[in-house]
C-alpha cells in the first residue's frame, strides 16, 4: 500500500486524491487498512479514495459506541469539506454508515454494504475475547473467512494485539454491545439512495439472511451473492467485489 497515514486535526486517514465524488471506506472492528487494500488499488486511478481509521481504540470510554464513531465521521466529512461521498462500509463500518445515511441523507450518492452489522451479527460475541490464547483468536478470525488462509499472520498478529490490550479489549467489547442494542430494522426505510449490498455465501458473522433482509428492507437496494466468501467479500473477493462496484458507481455517477 503506497498511500501515507495523513494525521490532521485529530483526523488519521488515508485519501488517494484525484477529481470526483470521494469514496469512503469503513472498516469493521477488528479491520485494518490491509482490508481495503484490493480497493485501493483498483480504484485510486478513477476516484478520490478515503480511508479515515475510526477511533475505535482511543475514544475515552465513555464515549465509545456506534454513535461516537457516527459523531467522528460526521465531524470528519465535514473538516474535509466533502459534499457529497459514496460511502462502504464493511461489518461494524457499514453500521456507522447506515447511521450517517440517515442522519445526513443529502451528503450521499450511494450507499454500498458487505457483511454489515445493524441487523445481526455473530462475531467475537458481547463476552471477553480470551486473552493470550493466540490459537483459539487465530481460529476466530480464520472463521470469519471461507478460505482461512485468508487470516494472514499479520491479521491474526493483530487481532491478537487488539485482545491483549486491556484498554483496546474494553473499547471492542463495549462497541460491540452498542452495535447490537443499536438495531436498525425500524430506520432502514428512511434510506432512498442508491444501495450495493455485496455479500458471502458462507459468512457466518452476518449470514446470508442478512444481506437478504436488508434488501427487503431499504427501497432503492440490489444484492449480490458471492459463492465460496465469508465476511470479508471485498479481501477474499476482490476481483468480482471490485467488479461489481465499478458498474454500480458507474451507473450512480450517470444518473
Amino acid at each position: 500500500m503506497n498511500f501515507p497515514i495523513k494525521e490532521e486535526q485529530g483526523f488519521k486517514y488515508i485519501e488517494t486524491g484525484g477529481d470526483g465524488t470521494p469514496l469512503v471506506l469503513l472498516h469493521g472492528l477488528f479491520g485494518a487498512l490491509s482490508n481495503f487494500e484490493g480497493l485501493l488499488n483498483h480504484f485510486s486511478s478513477k476516484h478520490n479514495v478515503v480511508i479515515p481509521i475510526l477511533p475505535i481504540y482511543e475514544m475515552p470510554i465513555f464515549k465509545v459506541s456506534v454513535a461516537g464513531l457516527v459523531d467522528f465521521l460526521t465531524e470528519f466529512v465535514e473538516y474535509k469539506g466533502y459534499d457529497k461521498i459514496h460511502v462502504l462500509g464493511n461489518s461494524l463500518g457499514g453500521h456507522v454508515a447506515l447511521l450517517y445515511v440517515i442522519a445526513h441523507p443529502e451528503r450521499i450518492a450511494s450507499v454500498t454494504l458487505t457483511g454489515s452489522s445493524g441487523l445481526y451479527e455473530s462475531a467475537f460475541g458481547t463476552a471477553f475475547p480470551k486473552r493470550g490464547d493466540y490459537e483459539y483468536i487465530k481460529n476466530k478470525t480464520a472463521q470469519t473467512f471461507y478460505d482461512p488462509a485468508v487470516a494472514s499472520k499479520e491479521l491474526v498478529d493483530e487481532v491478537f494485539g487488539i485482545v491483549n490490550d486491556r484498554g483496546k479489549a474494553i473499547r471492542v467489547v463495549a462497541t460491540a454491545k452498542s452495535a447490537v442494542r443499536h438495531n436498525l430494522g425500524d430506520k432502514l426505510h428512511k434510506i432512498k439512495a442508491p444501495t450495493l449490498l455485496i455479500w458471502g455465501m458462507q459468512d457466518i458473522v452476518t449470514p446470508p439472511f442478512v444481506g437478504e433482509k436488508f434488501r427487503d428492507l431499504i427501497e432503492n437496494s440490489r444484492l449480490h451473492m458471492l459463492d465460496q466468501c465469508g465476511h470479508a467479500p471485498m479481501m477474499e473477493k476482490p476481483a468480482e467485489f471490485n467488479a461489481l462496484l465499478d458498474a454500480f458507481l458507474e451507473e450512480v455517477e450517470k444518473g
